[in-house]
C-alpha cells in the first residue's frame, strides 16, 4: 500500500486494516491501528509502521484509546513467503523465546547478524524487538482477559522477571500494569471469575469441565476479522475428528495437544456477541503465546476475508458461492508433524476411513492423559510411529513402510517440517520421500504454512467442485482458471469443496487400520460415534479421492 492509501484508510477508520500496520503521529508520540476514532493527524505528521515493534524502537508508545496490540494479526505473514514471513510465524511460535535469535537464524539459514539486519530493513525492527513486542501483546491479553496475579502474567508473557514486564508494559502502553487492567471494559475478555490459578472459569467443549479451576485454566477472546465462517470450519472438524483427542460439536471445537512446556487442552468457539472464545488449560502458563499462535493458525484468524471476498467475487462463476459463504477460512494446523501424519494416513481411503485410522492409532499409541474434559489421548510421537505404526496401521505394506519411514524422519530431524519453512524447499523435502506426491506436498503445505495460494488440481472434490459452479474440471483447464484467483487459490479451493452436490454414500471402504490391542472394541465404538462429513467436505466418500488416490484429511 502507497502512503496514500493508507492515509485513506485511517482517514476513513476502517477496521479491516487493524493489525496490518500501525500509525504513528509524531506531534503525539504515539501509535494507533487504522480505525483508531481519535481526530485523524495531519499528513505532515504521520509515520506507517509494518508492525507495532517497529513503531516501539522508533520512540513511540501504543495508544491507550485504540489499542493496536488488541487488533488481529496481519495477514501478510502467511502472504509473503519471504524471511520476513517465515520469521514473523516462527516469533509467534515462540522460537525467541526457546532458542534465542540464533536458534532464530538457524532455522532460517542465516546468521544472527545478518537475520537483523535483514528484519530491520523489512519490518523495521529486528527479532529480538519483534520478540520483545509479541510479549508486550501476551502481556496485555493476559492482563484485560484474566485475573491472573500480576508475577503470573509476567512470566506466562515469557518476560525473565517482574521488573522487566512492568517496564515493558509502561513504555508501550505509557502505564503500569494494574492500570492496563484497570482500565479494561466490562465486555472484554473472560468472566470475572474467570482465569486465576484459583477460580478458574469452566472450560468444557460443549458443556462445562469439572476440573476447570486447576491450574493453568484461561479463557480469553482471539480478535479476527469478520465475517467468519465459523460454521463452516467446525463442520470441517467435525468430519475428521480424531477420538479421544478430538472433539466437535456445530459450534465448538475442542483437542488435546503437546506444547514445549507439557500437554494441554482447548477449547473454541464463537459466542453470541460473534466473539471467538478460547478456553485452554496447560501445563505451564509459560505455552499460552504459542497455543494462541497455533489456535489462531488453526482457524485462519489472521485471514483478510474482505480481500479474499472481493478478488473471488470479482469472478462471476464465485459470486454467488461468496455471497453464500462470506469470509471462509482456510484450516491450518497445530502441529506439522502431525499434518505430514494425517495427509499420509489419509491416501487411497475416504475420510471416514482415515478418521477411523486416526482414531485406532491415536488409541493405540497416543499418551494417556487426564482433566481434559474427557478427551484422554495425545496424538501419537513420531518416535512411536515410527517404532509401533506398523503393529497398528493397515494397508498396501508399501504405504504402511513410506509412513513409518517419515515418523522416522521427523523423529531424527533428517526430515524438518516448521510452519517457517521455505515452501519451495519444504515441497521439494516432501516429495523426495517415497510415499509423498504432489497432492499431499502440496495439501500440507496449505495446512502447516497457511500458504493462501494453493491450487489442489488433482484432487477430484475440487474437480467436481468446479464443475458445479461453471468452471473448467479438466486439470489443465482448471488450472489456467485457477492463476486467474491468485493469489487466494487456497481459499478458491475451500469454495470449491463447499460447491460439491450431495450424492448418496457409497460402499464403506476397505479397514484402513486395526483395533488397540489394549481396548480391542474402543476403536470401533468410536468409529461409529464419529460425525459425518459437514459443509467444506464433499459428502460423498468417491469425490474425495483425487486422481492419485488421495483424499482430502
Amino acid at each position: 500500500m502507497t502512503f496514500d492509501e493508507r492515509y485513506r484508510a485511517i482517514d476513513a477508520r476502517d477496521q479491516r486494516f487493524d493489525g496490518q500496520f500501525v500509525t504513528a503521529v509524531r506531534s503525539t508520540g504515539i501509535y494507533c491501528r487504522p480505525s483508531c476514532p481519535a481526530r485523524t493527524p495531519k499528513p505532515e505528521n504521520v509515520t506507517f509502521y509494518p508492525t507495532s515493534a517497529a513503531a516501539h524502537e522508533a520512540g513511540y508508545r501504543a495508544c491507550k484509546r485504540c489499542l493496536p496490540e488488541a487488533a488481529p494479526g496481519s495477514p501478510e505473514w502467511n502472504l509473503r513467503g519471504d524471511v520476513a514471513g517465515r520469521a514473523m510465524r516462527l516469533i509467534a511460535d515462540g522460537v525467541v523465546e526457546r532458542e534465542g535469535v540464533g536458534g532464530l537464524a538457524s532455522r532460517l539459514g542465516y546468521s544472527s547478524r545478518h537475520l537483523t539486519r535483514l528484519l530491520t530493513a523489512e519490518l523495521g525492527a529486528g527479532p529480538l524487538a519483534l520478540a520483545r513486542a509479541q510479549r508486550a501483546h501476551t502481556a496485555r491479553m493476559l492482563l484485560v482477559a484474566t485475573d491472573l496475579p500480576a508475577a503470573d502474567v509476567a512470566f506466562s508473557a515469557g518476560f525473565a522477571s517482574v521488573r522487566q514486564f512492568n517496564d515493558t508494559v509502561r513504555e508501550v502502553f505509557g502505564m503500569p500494569p494494574l492500570e492496563l487492567r484497570a482500565r479494561r471494559p466490562l465486555t472484554s475478555g473472560a468472566s470475572a471469575a474467570s482465569t486465576g490459578r484459583r477460580g478458574a472459569a469452566a472450560a468444557g467443549t460443549p458443556g462445562t469441565d469439572a476440573a476447570a479451576n486447576a491450574p493453568g485454566a484461561i479463557d480469553l477472546v482471539l480478535p479476527h476479522r469478520g465475517p467468519f465462517d465459523a460454521a463452516g470450519l467446525f463442520a470441517w472438524m467435525a468430519a475428521r475428528a480424531v477420538a479421544g483427542a478430538e472433539a466437535a460439536t456445530p459450534d465448538s471445537f475442542a483437542r488435546t495437544l503437546r506444547l514445549p512446556g507439557g500437554p494441554a487442552w482447548f477449547a473454541l468457539h464463537v459466542d453470541g456477541a460473534g466473539r471467538v472464545r478460547l478456553r485452554a488449560k496447560l501445563t505451564h502458563l509459560r505455552d499460552l503465546p504459542v497455543l494462541v499462535a497455533r489456535t489462531r493458525r488453526l482457524f485462519d484468524l489472521d485471514a483478510d476475508p474482505f480481500a479474499v471476498d472481493a478478488a473471488l467475487a470479482a469472478h462471476p462463476a464465485l459470486a454467488p458461492r461468496v455471497a453464500a459463504i462470506p469470509g471462509i477460512r482456510v484450516p491450518g494446523a497445530v502441529d506439522p508433524h502431525e499434518m505430514l501424519m494425517r495427509a499420509m494416513i489419509g491416501q487411497q481411503i475416504t475420510v471416514a476411513a482415515a478418521t477411523t485410522a486416526l482414531s485406532a492409532l491415536t488409541d493405540a499409541l497416543g499418551e494417556r492423559v487426564a482433566g481434559f474434559d474427557g478427551l484422554d489421548r495425545l496424538f501419537p510421537t513420531m518416535e512411536a510411529i515410527a517404532e509401533h505404526g506398523a503393529d497398528v496401521l493397515r494397508g498396501p505394506a508399501a504405504r504402511i513402510r513410506a509412513i513409518t519411514a517419515a515418523a522416522a524422519a521427523l523423529a531424527d530431524g533428517s526430515l524438518v517440517l516448521t510452519s517457517g519453512d521455505d515452501g519451495a524447499e519444504q515441497r521439494a523435502a516432501l516429495l523426495a520421500r517415497p510415499g509423498i506426491g504432489p497432492w499431499t506436498a502440496d495439501y500440507v503445505r496449505m495446512r502447516v504454512l497457511g500458504d493462501p495460494d494453493i491450487t489442489l488440481t488433482g484432487d477430484v472434490a475440487v474437480r467436481a467442485g468446479a464443475a458445479a459452479v461453471g468452471l473448467p474440471a479438466d486439470p489443465r483447464g482448471f488450472e489456467a482458471w485457477a492463476a486467474h484467483a491468485a493469489p487466494w487459490r487456497s481459499y478458491l479451493t475451500a469454495h470449491l469443496w463447499r460447491a460439491v452436490p450431495p450424492r448418496a454414500a457409497a460402499a464403506p471402504s476397505r479397514t484402513a487400520a486395526a483395533p488397540s490391542r489394549n481396548n480391542s472394541g474402543t476403536a470401533a465404538r468410536r468409529s461409529r460415534s464419529q460425525p459425518p462429513a459437514g459443509p467444506l467436505a464433499p459428502e460423498t466418500p468417491e469425490l474425495l479421492r483425487s486422481t492419485s488416490g488421495r483424499t482430502t484429511p
